[in-house]
């Protein structure tokens, strides 16, 4: 119901309030910003680098040229729209929902979800551990990610705990009809897998449910617009209930479904749909992996996504015991590497570096983990471009 959350909205007046604006460092300051804590975070994600390589990353396909195909800067700003009039019909921080819901997947590498499993094969045989987008994205913006302050110096986007923690929280299937914030204050780096802890805020909660809707009925209108769906229309009518002339409209899935949440939730049963609404959305879901994620083509795709990924992987690996010959061999493709490179480890860097230094390459998986980072910021067409560099002569 209209403001149900209210009293649950991350305020000065909430009890989680200190610890959900608990930055690293202090912010450096103009003297002259009126913006508020999650304001700042938002504005320091759409200036950075990494999010406008956002509109040249698949969501679900891989098509670069095609205009009328969602890539994950769409998804984003979807995500965007519909958690932002969940949060301000319910009463919540609508600030802290808009910078959440622009960096939750400031994480995912080239080519989707297909590239993610690629890194993650190689993250576990070369350094032990998984890739996941959630995590990786919590790291990009600690570590990675930088902006240029006012005095040119370059800097981490040091964000509120409250935004890096919708970041990490925001994947995962909810299976469970109910989602009500965890009350523990955790070191996000104790996350192992995706999904471990439900996020910290209401407002956190909202980005997370706010992402499978924005995601659900957008994937079957870019099926459709490709023509994967053309023989299924039947069957997805009927999950919908519509008759054979009625529309199948991403936006009236979207608004169906942000009418339903909002008219069920509050502080007792947490974010919560009706039951008609949830069991659609578990049939739309299954009919989506069915027929769209599962498909052949784009299964034939994952081998070419693996080839581009992991034949810039080999090559930058052999940089750091053959560094000479590679240097020689791909010259363009190397400067371009280790000037990313010195942002990051202690050489000689000059005065404009005013961020953590986090790689000690006398130590090999550090700099296996370094070139997983430099891959995964790529964007579908860089990672091409440098693919063919290497297989030119």
């Amino acid at each position: 119901m209209k403001n149900s959350l209210k009293n649950q909205a991350t305020t000065p007046e909430n009890p989680k309030w200190n610890n959900v604006i608990k930055r690293e460092n202090e912010l450096y300051s103009r003297g002259n910003d009126i913006r508020s804590e999650f304001e700042r975070d938002y504005t320091r994600i759409i200036h950075s680098l990494a999010f406008r390589r956002m509109k040249h990353k698949t969501q679900v396909f891989f098509s670069p040229t095609n205009d009328h195909i969602c890539t994950r800067m769409e998804h984003i700003i979807l995500v965007e729209s519909i958690s932002n009039t969940i949060a301000e019909y319910l009463g919540l921080n609508t600030e802290l929902t808009k910078a959440i819901a622009m960096s939750h997947d400031i994480g995912h590498s080239p080519f989707g979800h297909q590239g993610e499993k690629i890194l993650s094969e190689i993250s576990k045989r070369d350094i032990g551990k998984t890739f996941w987008h959630e995590r990786n994205g919590l790291e990009m913006v600690d570590k990675i990610i930088l902006l240029e302050d006012n005095e040119q110096n370059l800097r981490n986007l040091n964000l509120t705990y409250g935004v890096k923690d919708g970041i990490i929280s925001h994947c995962g299937e909810i299976d469970e009809n109910s989602l009500i914030p965890r009350d523990e204050y955790i070191d996000l780096y104790d996350y192992d897998f995706p999904n471990q802890y439900n996020p910290y805020t209401w407002e956190g909660c909202v980005v997370k449910v706010a992402d499978k809707i924005a995601y659900l009925g957008r994937d079957i209108q870019d099926a459709i617009t490709v023509g994967i769906l053309d023989r299924n229309l039947k069957e997805l009518r009927d999950i919908m209930n519509l008759n054979e002339n009625d529309a199948i409209n991403n936006t009236i899935i979207i608004n169906n479904l942000i009418y339903d949440l909002c008219e069920n939730s509050n502080e007792d049963v947490g974010l919560k749909f009706s039951d008609k609404s949830f069991e659609f959305i578990k049939k739309l879901k299954d009919f989506n992996y069915k027929y769209i994620y599962l498909d052949e083509r784009l299964k034939a795709s994952t081998s070419y996504f693996k080839l581009i990924i992991t034949t810039i992987y080999d090559t930058l690996k052999k940089y750091y015991t053959e560094k000479e010959r590679i240097t020689k061999m791909y010259p363009d493709i190397i400067k371009d590497f280790e000037k990313w490179l010195k942002m990051y480890w202690n050489c000689e860097r000059n005065d404009i570096y005013k961020n953590k230094i986090i790689f000690n390459f006398e130590q090999e998986k550090e700099f296996f983990q370094a070139i997983i980072y430099y891959i995964s910021g790529m964007t579908d067409n860089y990672a091409i471009s440098i693919y063919n560099k290497i297989i030119s002569f």
